[in-house]
């Protein structure tokens, strides 16, 4: 077996949204070096504008954005023609956030400082 057969998220298309760039760095590092296709930005309004340009299978979306918040754009992207999987990012260990991004359709929803081997395992897991 080679090296890319052992990769996880082999071209698999993954837009990662965060305006925190140490964040956003070590989540898109994490996520190319299991072979990943990915793309970032750092606001609400990008991420809905590449979504609706160029989908993603995969939207890693911080909760907290400026221009358009995360819950925003899970909400417009959970209801284009072919929804990507979202997994949710955040600091807030609010509940009642976690229960509403599930109404809206999230996928996933991890705490930071996101584990980046789980994220991976999870991203694994919903893309199949």
């Amino acid at each position: 077996m080679t090296q890319t057969d052992e990769l996880r998220l082999r071209d698999h298309k993954i837009l990662i949204v965060d305006d925190d760039p140490e964040v956003l760095s070590a989540i898109d590092q994490a996520l190319q070096s299991e072979g990943a296709l990915t793309q970032t930005c750092t606001d609400g309004n990008s991420a809905v504008r590449i979504c609706e340009s160029e989908p993603p299978e995969l939207v890693v979306l911080d909760m907290m954005l400026p221009r358009r918040s995360g819950f925003l754009v899970l909400e417009r992207i959970k209801r284009t023609e072919k929804p990507p999987f979202v997994i949710m990012v955040t600091a807030n260990e609010g509940r009642r956030h976690q229960q509403y991004a599930e109404a809206l359709g999230v996928d996933g929803y991890m705490l930071k400082p996101v584990r980046l081997e789980r994220l991976i395992t999870l991203a694994q897991e919903l893309l199949g």
